[in-house]
């Protein structure tokens, strides 16, 4: 799906994908410019350090770490201490992200998406907008466990609400709006909302256009601007349901001839749920 529509913006690509999770750990997804070195020797200092059982997997520019719950704190402190280089890309029980400048299915390959399973996916390829092509200001962006968010399209007063959500205490890695609505999104559910109700005074405070689809551990969303400027379509079917910002990235999804195909209504939430 990424790789019909690379002509849309080359420059970067990436995907959250949603599989198992373990009961007690959590998974940090981590990457550091120019590879994360011998990784070996970098977990197993931390293990010592921490006194902890430490699990990795390697996927190219990535490293997926897999920790104790009770550690997290400790782990993400060591590291900024250690390993300042190194950035937290993506946080949660089940959620692994993966995102690098390139063209999507090089990207794709290079990180191993078609081995890859889980409930759910978010995928994005973009043509920098509100920041230089890098790999941090590729989307998805996370700023909370399980959460991820791509847009398609531009927020006015991104710059504003930055400040808002800085003086609330979440951090930004990058100047790109995306990660302003993702974190919008973030402060909104850490302040007891659900995901529903965050994209719901997210029309009144996020002024722009654009298309969101966010994940969370248990499914995703779908949310355009009132106006709907950018392009959009879904296809649902018994076995699933997908998005896209144009019909042809879905056109080759297996029985997407006997899907329901439709376009999301303006300043409507559109949410599914795993069983």
């Amino acid at each position: 799906m990424l790789g019909v529509l690379s002509d849309r913006g080359p420059d970067s690509a990436g995907f959250a994908v949603y599989g198992d999770p373990h009961p007690k750990r959590i998974k940090l997804t981590l990457r550091v410019a120019g590879g994360l070195g011998d990784a070996e020797a970098l977990f197993g200092d931390m293990e010592s350090a921490l006194a902890f059982p430490a699990e990795f997997v390697i996927r190219d520019s990535h490293a997926v770490l897999s920790i104790p719950v009770s550690v997290e704190a400790a782990v993400r402190v060591w590291l900024s201490e250690n390993r300042p280089d190194i950035r937290i890309v993506g946080t949660g029980r089940r959620m692994e992200l993966f995102k690098e400048v390139g063209w999507p299915k090089e990207v794709a390959d290079r990180f191993g998406l078609s081995a890859m399973s889980g409930t759910h996916a978010i995928g994005h390829t973009r043509m920098a907008t509100e920041s230089s092509v890098t790999t941090d200001g590729a989307h998805p962006f996370s700023t909370g466990s399980d959460q991820c968010l791509v847009h398609n399209g531009s927020l006015s007063n991104h710059n504003d609400v930055r400040r808002k959500l800085r003086h609330e205490g979440l951090t930004f890695e990058t100047d790109n709006d995306s990660e302003v609505a993702a974190g919008y999104l973030t402060w909104r559910m850490r302040e007891g909302a659900s995901l529903r109700q965050a994209l719901e005074t997210s029309l009144d405070d996020l002024d722009g256009f654009y298309t969101f689809v966010v994940g969370t551990e248990t499914g995703f969303a779908v949310l355009r601007d009132p106006i709907a400027c950018k392009p959009a379509v879904m296809a649902e079917t018994r076995d699933y349901v997908a998005f896209g910002s144009e019909y042809r990235a879905l056109a080759g999804l297996p029985g997407v001839q006997h899907a329901r195909m439709f376009e999301p209504e303006p300043a409507t939430i559109y949410a599914w749920e795993r069983d």
